[in-house]
């Protein structure tokens, strides 16, 4: 489709064995495929994940055991890939910490700043660098291993160790040549080539427009309570002031009063676990609490929801979009799918024992209370379930069996 940016096929297949591969991890124990995995449409069905140093996917992943275990849980909701390869994606993120701009002069605002190399396809292709960084995701924990200690000198200085790696599997080596025309030799692979490839992939396996709204679109009635709903999304209800466009998102940053909980996405000098939301990367004080819109393509796949997992199912999650402050006050810790880790328990839900915190969070509100009926809910929820693309399940490349560094593939 136009809509989408041309990602080349050969380049796709090679970025599939890469998302599944550990290689691109500190330690050699996580993939891209583990917290974004095809058995859960892109996302891993937690509310907060399990990075590095976990054990098995989606719902059953555990927190891992002796010196391995977490350390602490991915303070946010590991969101869905689907089509992040759409011309109109300019920015990435929950807090949106990655923007298309010319600002350090390589195409994109980053946390890697003026570090961030040149020659990166798309945005689509910066983001991919940035989970192999982080500490709890896929760098692991200082003094375990190269990677994380490069990365902590300096964000960029631990993707030379990564491209070196896979460079150094022949296997990798004789793809890459093969993808890139201006790969001569493996020894010609860095980090941008295996960016790129991951870019490729995910761009291309996770476009979704065969949905029953599509079909809508060309002309096909909706079910009866699915078009109910989208009347009530696109009218009374407002939903489509910020879920809009083609892939029902403004891309823009709104503060809806999701339940806290969690590690919280603390900077240096946070006293206290919380998550401050698009402030963290902009520090201005008008983007407290603001989180990006999340596309709602395949939504009905990809429970729970919000930028934390606070809620359990899309009626939950509908219900306090129309009133934040009384579902947020009926909101019960066990709503959240958090696998067990009892050396973290103490702090998972201390930030909710804050009361100052709370009434911070819920000032900063930017929705306003609409009455819906049960029915009305209900509706709302047939027409994102008319969201579902007809073939998200079956997808072009799916998980491979193996990965050529012969590491296990989740």
């Amino acid at each position: 489709m136009d809509d989408f940016l041309p990602f080349d096929p050969a380049q796709a297949r090679l970025g599939q064995l890469l998302f599944y591969d550990k290689i691109l991890s500190g330690n050699r124990n996580i993939s891209c495929g583990t917290c974004h995995h095809h058995d859960f449409a892109g996302a891993d069905g937690l509310s907060l994940g399990i990075g590095e140093g976990g054990e098995a996917v989606g719902p059953k992943r555990t927190a891992g055991l002796g010196d391995a275990r977490i350390r602490k849980r991915i303070p946010r909701n590991a969101p869905a890939l689907w089509n992040l390869g759409h011309r109109d994606i300019r920015v990435l993120f929950h807090d949106g910490r990655l923007e298309i701009s010319e600002i350090f002069g390589n195409g994109f605002d980053s946390p890697a700043e003026e570090w961030l190399p040149q020659g990166l396809s798309s945005i689509l292709a910066a983001q991919a660098l940035f989970p192999m960084t982080a500490q709890f995701e896929m760098a692991g924990n200082p003094s375990e291993n190269d990677v994380t200690g490069a990365v902590h000198d300096r964000i960029d200085k631990g993707w030379p160790i990564l491209a070196q790696r896979v460079r150094g599997i022949p296997d990798y080596g004789r793809l890459f040549v093969a993808a890139f025309d201006h790969v001569a030799q493996p020894e010609d692979v860095t980090i941008v080539e295996i960016a790129n490839a991951l870019a490729a992939f995910i761009g291309r396996e996770w476009q979704s427009f065969d949905s029953p709204y599509d079909a809508y679109l060309a002309g096909t009635p909706l079910p009866d309570a699915a078009e109910r709903g989208r009347q009530l999304f696109f009218g009374e209800a407002g939903c489509a002031r910020c879920h809009s466009g083609p892939l029902f998102t403004d891309q823009g940053f709104h503060a809806t009063g999701l339940p806290a909980f969690g590690p919280g996405r603390t900077r240096a000098f946070d006293p206290i676990p919380r998550d401050v939301g698009r402030m963290g990367a902009t520090d201005a004080l008008e983007d407290a609490y603001k989180f990006r819109t999340p596309s709602l393509r395949n939504v009905a796949l990809t429970a729970p929801y919000g930028h934390n997992g606070a809620y359990p199912d899309l009626a939950t999650m509908i219900r306090h979009m129309a009133d934040p402050q009384a579902t947020a006050r009926a909101w019960r810790p066990e709503m959240a799918h958090l696998p067990d880790v009892p050396w973290l328990a103490e702090g998972d839900f201390a930030i909710r024992e804050d009361a100052r915190e709370m009434q911070r969070q819920m000032g900063a509100l930017d929705l306003e209370r609409i009455v819906l009926s049960d029915g009305d809910v209900a509706d709302i929820e047939a027409f994102l379930h008319a969201l579902t693309g007809e073939s998200a399940r079956d997808r072009p490349l799916g998980r491979p069996d193996r990965v050529p560094s012969g590491l296990p593939v989740d």
